[in-house]
């Protein structure tokens, strides 16, 4: 009787440890789906995170930089801001800048997503002029990219259908390409901002025009998008990211936001426009609270 007791209790210990196995195996399954549904979310502190994301339209893994605040009860009320050239974001103090507008309360919650550049020479331009070995060759694979893969991506990460507001931004070439995306896609992007466009590119033998092909794609377009604009230019010289070679910055940028009035594609709440001396990683720098404010406004 005595070893059938002890063998009844060996059983019961033995059935009690399989049991909590798969209790704290089920809660881990559940916690990481939980934890994966969650990615860009923090509980209590702005949250900084690199992942990557393989692209068809590109053919290869694209590096991210996801930064976001808290995430609201009521998630209908997130934002989403992309960035071209994302990997500047750590330079520019993004993640500081954010956490200090945040805890003042000037913004409203957002999963920022920096897109790490690959080959800016072919991907940045503007997708409707791409030239085959030119400058923006690529352009309309990374448009694909952004509206087809990265957007699908950010949803399913932040666990929304549908964010608040979408805004998209760059640098130098990064922002010709980011005016480009949200000019053809009204539809989910309702903000631009606009750093230091290389509007005219010296190493684009297609782009003939004294203000760049973008001032003459807009020119020629009856479209007249809800989107809103906020512009950024240096009085001197061309972007930091000299692969860009952009030139004229200041001009180009004061004869498009021209262009955009006279064609009464704005309202004059529409349009925000800042400038200062330089165009460089410090200015860009200076100026991304008073972008950041405009694009989540309170």
């Amino acid at each position: 009787m005595k070893q059938k007791g002890e063998g009844m209790i060996f059983f019961h210990l033995f059935y009690c440890c399989i049991f909590n196995v798969m209790m704290i195996y089920r809660f881990n399954t559940v916690f990481f789906v939980a934890l994966n549904a969650l990615a860009f979310c923090s509980c209590k502190k702005v949250n900084e995170q690199n992942d990557q994301l393989y692209s068809r339209h590109l053919q290869r893994q694209v590096k991210l930089t996801i930064i976001n605040t808290p995430v609201p009860d009521d998630k209908s009320k997130l934002n989403l801001i992309i960035f071209n050239d994302g990997q500047l974001l750590d330079d520019i103090g993004m993640k500081e800048i954010v956490a200090d507008l945040y805890a003042a309360k000037k913004i409203t919650p957002v999963v920022i997503v920096g897109v790490h550049a690959g080959n800016r020479l072919q991907e940045y331009g503007i997708s409707d002029y791409a030239r085959s070995g030119g400058a923006g060759s690529k352009a309309d694979h990374y448009a694909c990219f952004i509206d087809n893969e990265l957007y699908a991506y950010a949803k399913k990460n932040a666990g929304v259908r549908k964010f608040n507001t979408v805004t998209i931004a760059g640098f130098g070439a990064g922002a010709l390409s980011a005016l480009d995306i949200a000019w053809d896609n009204a539809d989910k992007i309702s903000k631009a901002g606009i750093f230091s466009g290389a509007f005219s590119r010296k190493e684009s033998k297609a782009d003939t025009s004294a203000n760049g092909e973008m001032y003459e794609k807009i020119k020629a377009s009856r479209k007249r998008p809800k989107t809103q604009y906020w512009f950024y230019a240096g009085k001197n010289g061309a972007a930091e990211i000299k692969s860009d070679d952009a030139t004229d910055i200041e001009a180009n940028t004061n004869a498009l936001i021209q262009l955009l009035g006279n064609k009464s594609f704005i309202n004059t709440a529409d349009i925000a426009y800042q400038k200062a001396n330089t165009n460089n990683i410090e200015a860009w720098k200076t100026v991304m609270p008073d972008f950041l404010e405009w694009a989540l406004i309170k």
